[in-house]
């Protein structure tokens, strides 16, 4: 569990990363270089879930050998399918990372949702209910290993 005290904001404590796996911390299927060690060293302190359409049929290919429990879902409903998810974790102690239209809804009911900028952009819906937004992969995966700069932005 991580736990991460940020004042006049809330208490998280923390048992799952659930992430958006194409846009997020892939590009065109391929996992962005510096996220399998950052995976790894988060995997100490959260559950690592990718939970993925997978667009380009390389996601179990690219997380072999990771901490990382892999979901695919189908064509439809995507949105839905990625809250029921959270859902069935607990979102009250789940960190969402995600960019697509598709991630919005899981960003919105998780205890902290991180909306990221890649190659593909990021659904403004998304950034809408993001509580933190970063313009790379490792970066946002650095705000929970580094846990002060989440502190730093989120605080008031």
């Amino acid at each position: 569990m991580l736990t991460i005290d940020i004042p006049g904001y809330k208490i998280l404590k923390l048992k799952h990363l659930v992430t958006d796996y194409n846009g997020t911390i892939a590009v065109d299927g391929k996992l962005v270089p510096g996220v399998a060690p950052r995976l790894t060293a988060l995997s100490r302190d959260l559950e690592i879930h990718a939970i993925t359409a997978d667009t380009f049929g390389l996601v179990q290919q690219e997380v072999a050998g990771l901490p990382c429990q892999v979901v695919i879902i189908g064509k439809e409903d995507q949105a839905g399918a990625k809250l029921r998810y959270i859902q069935g974790l607990g979102p009250e102690q789940t960190v969402c990372l995600g960019n697509g239209r598709n991630d919005h809804l899981m960003l919105k009911a998780a205890a902290l949702g991180i909306a990221v900028f890649l190659a593909e952009g990021a659904a403004g819906v998304t950034i809408q209910a993001a509580d933190v937004i970063t313009s790379s992969i490792l970066d946002a995966l650095d705000l929970l290993l580094h846990p002060l700069r989440l502190t730093a932005t989120l605080r008031s």
